[in-house]
């Protein structure tokens, strides 16, 4: 009986649907490509007549494809450079987060 497909990683992360590649290059290590979800949410804050832009970009993707990041490590999305804020976040499922900045 094959494995159903929220126990493959693999079938959520499709070029055809919602995923894209990501070159990701660790420090201590050789630069290779993933696929992940990307996601940059925009927010504005606003207290009294201040505002505070923002934006939270984030990738989701397979937990073992990114085990050996670490906080400022980068990452290319779409031709575009990231550099992690954090280790990457494993949520139990396989999949991990990456929170990331432009600089």
């Amino acid at each position: 009986m094959p494995a159903p497909s929220w126990d493959n990683p693999d079938a959520f992360l499709s070029l055809d649907d919602f995923a894209v590649e990501a070159v990701v290059t660790p420090r201590e290590g050789v630069s290779r490509t993933i696929r992940g979800i990307f996601d940059e949410p925009y927010m504005n804050a606003q207290i009294g007549e201040y505002e505070a832009d923002s934006s939270d970009p984030r990738l989701t993707c397979k937990a073992g494809d990114v085990a050996d990041l670490r906080d400022k490590d980068a990452v290319v999305i779409e031709g575009r450079t990231y550099y992690l804020l954090t280790d990457p976040q494993p949520d139990g499922t396989g999949f991990a987060v990456l929170h990331m900045a432009t600089e």
